[in-house]
């Protein structure tokens, strides 16, 4: 395929009916259908109903994907009529287009670009998820700091943080600290939360800065009375995630966050050298 054709391909797809609702890409079918190279409609329905059933097999609902509206168009009398069209995601485009006709121009560019556009949605939807994780991670260091500091401050001594945080853990988990560790196979000389995944991040974070806060606000000088304060936080983060469906210390391991960090890292590195090919049409 020549690169006038494709390029000429990619404008049709995305200038002329790619639409978008709320931040979401959707095509109509009566306009995929002529990118597609269907003059009929009847024909090109056939590759919709396949779609459908590829769709309910891959465990995906069919009103996630496809949404049957009507809508009217012009006669050529200058009336109007109503007729049924499909509202599409990009997934049951990918899925029409796996189910066409591949000796047709239109849907052997449509069964790639589909499937690059789907898996770029999804490696940008990683990405995010990677980087909410980092933030995370770093906003939780950020407050043990702090909550370090003020345990110095108003009890006169460092050296009761790591009791005061460990005692943290196993209200928020039912379990020490190092049992957490030996659950998630976390290196003994690396932080639980370095391999937690970003709820939990969140909730330690939360329990942290509402300690932080009743610890300057009632000015507890003793390490009794902040790890009595971190303790109850930690119960009352449980109970609310226990509530919500979530049991802490029954969720997996996350991925090492150091390898995360350097995996976005080389990526962005990569993205800055390397322009994009199809990925980005």
């Amino acid at each position: 395929m020549h690169t006038e054709t494709i390029q000429s391909l990619t404008a049709n797809f995305e200038a002329s009916a790619q639409q978008t609702d709320g931040g979401v890409d959707y095509w109509l079918a009566r306009d995929l259908q002529h990118l597609l190279g269907y003059e009929e409609w009847r024909n090109f329905n056939t590759a919709i109903s396949k779609a459908k059933i590829a769709c309910e097999i891959s465990g995906h609902s069919l009103g996630d994907h496809f949404v049957d509206v009507t809508k009217m168009v012009g006669l050529g009398s200058g009336g109007q009529r109503q007729i049924e069209d499909i509202i599409l995601t990009r997934y049951a485009c990918y899925l029409i287009a796996q189910n066409g006709d591949p000796k047709k121009q239109e849907v052997a560019f449509a069964q790639t670009y589909f499937a690059v556009q789907t898996r770029r949605a999804e490696i940008i939807e990683q990405r995010l998820l990677d980087a909410e994780r980092i933030a995370a991670r770093q906003k939780l260091s950020t407050t043990e700091k702090e909550l370090s500091v003020v345990i110095y401050e108003q009890t006169g001594g460092n050296e009761d943080f790591a009791l005061i945080r460990s005692k943290g853990d196993h209200a928020l988990f039912g379990k020490s600290t190092q049992m957490m560790k030996a659950h998630w196979k976390v290196p003994d000389n690396r932080p639980l939360a370095d391999f937690a995944p970003t709820i939990i991040l969140k909730a330690k974070d939360f329990a942290a800065e509402i300690t932080i806060f009743n610890a300057r606000e009632h000015t507890m000088k003793s390490e009794s009375a902040i790890s009595a304060e971190h303790i109850t936080n930690n119960q009352a983060v449980r109970k609310t995630l226990l509530e919500r469906g979530i049991r802490p210390e029954s969720l997996p391991a996350a991925e090492d966050v150091k390898k995360v960090e350097r995996r976005l890292c080389s990526e962005e590195k990569k993205s800055l050298k390397k322009p994009d090919g199809l990925g980005t049409a």
